[in-house]
């Protein structure tokens, strides 16, 4: 979840709701949980994953705890190597740490850095430092361009100081980068720095196609063999009892999936990159709309039908190993229940299908 709430509700109310879907996910099985980072909407009300996720441990067992993502640039450096290894040991092992320059334009302008160039060398400048502090034996002085960290005249290692916390698992958690764009540089990036990649769920599958690709010359560059299992795939999906009502449902325009990329859909024309959203550029504006969007972005129907367009889905874009359940505002009690309901059917209905099918094709 990014989140995606509606603003107009109590914000308390849909952060609760938030932490009561991530326990339900849990519960029910699900692998990995992923939440944002935000500071400039109500509507994406998490500002700190780090804090959600560690709200988190204690409520959950087994799954994954990924930061989805964190906005390099609004951080500095020594906060993020520092929060990133307390919630590894905290949930001895389980984070996953997703990094990104950031995607959300109010975020950009509130903190003075709007240029997007400057953000990519800034995130990934970021990264280095990290990894360079959990290595690092003090004195040190690592110079950048955009942040230097000098750690020198108070280093007193008989009590301890001088030294930045290193995670839980060694050399560090995984890295994970998200890529929107057809061709994205973030993907060969990720495969030449040995790290995963996750492709939005709010792009056409054609842009989703070119990310395989990127992944595979970026580790071509350094050696690296690329495994499906670096790859994660977010779609927004929604499984119901009956396939034609399921699918009907999904394009409700008063429902969650038309509020979700009606939100998305305003905040990317708002910022003028809405061109990811396309699959074909000459699309004119005025046709990206919320219907389109859950008409083409959205997986639906019964267990059946949705297993079987996830097996469809990976034989057109390629060998994803993680597909990653996008979630929406619960609205209200109708909607509560009906989107709960899907959560249980995917993780009890479709994935049995979809991974016995998967395996007959190896």
């Amino acid at each position: 979840m990014m989140p995606v709430n509606d603003h107009r509700r109590d914000t308390h109310d849909v952060l609760m709701e938030d932490v009561e879907i991530a326990v339900r996910a849990d519960a029910l099985g699900f692998d990995e949980f992923w939440v944002g980072e935000h500071y400039t909407t109500l509507s994406e009300p998490v500002s700190c994953p780090f804090i959600f996720l560690s709200n988190l441990i204690a409520r959950t067992k087994r799954m994954k705890l990924g930061t989805g993502v964190v906005n390099l640039p609004q951080r500095h450096p020594v906060q993020t190597a520092a929060h990133a290894a307390l919630l590894d040991h905290l949930s001895e092992g389980r984070l996953i740490l997703g990094v990104s320059p950031g995607g959300l334009a109010s975020d950009f302008e509130a903190f003075g850095i709007t240029d997007p160039l400057v953000r990519r060398e800034m995130a990934v400048e970021a990264v280095d430092t990290v990894l360079k502090l959990w290595r690092a034996e003090a004195p040190f002085d690592i110079k950048g361009k955009y942040w230097s960290v000098s750690l020198k005249e108070h280093v007193y290692p008989e009590i301890g100081v001088g030294k930045v916390l290193r995670p839980y698992q060694l050399p560090h958690p995984p890295i994970v980068a998200s890529a929107m764009s057809p061709n994205s540089a973030t993907t060969r990036g990720a495969g030449a720095r040995g790290w995963g990649i996750i492709s939005a769920n709010f792009v056409p599958v054609e842009n989703i196609k070119t990310h395989w690709q990127g992944f595979i010359e970026g580790c071509q560059q350094v050696g690296r063999t690329p495994h499906g299992s670096d790859w994660r795939v977010a779609r927004t999906i929604f499984v119901g009892e009956d396939d034609d009502e399921a699918k009907a449902y999904v394009r409700d325009p008063n429902g969650p999936f038309a509020h979700y990329f009606g939100y998305l859909i305003t905040l990317v024309k708002g910022a003028g990159f809405h061109a990811i959203l396309k699959a074909d550029p000459a699309m004119p504006d005025d046709q990206l709309t919320p219907d389109f969007a859950c008409r083409t972005m959205v997986i639906a129907g019964d267990a059946e039908s949705v297993a079987a367009q996830l097996v469809t889905l990976k034989r057109e874009i390629g060998p994803f190993g993680t597909i990653l359940m996008t979630a929406t505002d619960l609205i209200n009690g109708h909607h509560k229940k009906r989107l709960l309901r899907s959560m249980a059917l995917m993780a009890n209905d479709v994935m049995p299908r979809l991974n016995a099918a998967l395996a007959r094709e190896r």
